[in-house]
């Protein structure tokens, strides 16, 4: 799946091509999920972190929307604690659902 799948694109007021929002599913607490402390060294980016535990560096904002990272970076300071959801599909199902209507 591509990180842009849900992304619906619009038009401003002048006929200019724009991006809507692409609302993210409520990541629940799940007992199988993992817990990381984060390292420095650069290896703690999102996207190297979502292709480490999901074979698949697009979902890395499963883990930014699961510990509430709200900064445009993919880079994690070292020493913080992070969730890494483990239901995969029932997440993506959200995500589905969530952007269907809107």
């Amino acid at each position: 799946m591509k990180r842009y799948s849900y992304t619906k694109i619009g038009k401003d007021k002048d006929n200019n091509r724009v991006y809507k929002p692409t609302l993210y599913p409520v990541i629940k607490i799940d007992d199988r999920d993992i817990f990381i402390i984060t390292r420095g060294g650069g290896g703690d980016r999102l996207d190297l972190l979502a292709n480490k535990y999901y074979s698949d560096v697009s979902l890395w904002w499963v883990i930014a929307v699961a510990n509430d990272i709200t900064k445009a970076t993919f880079t994690v300071k070292p020493g913080i604690e992070l969730r890494i959801p483990s239901d995969i599909p029932k997440i993506l199902s959200d995500l589905e659902q969530i952007n269907k209507g809107f």
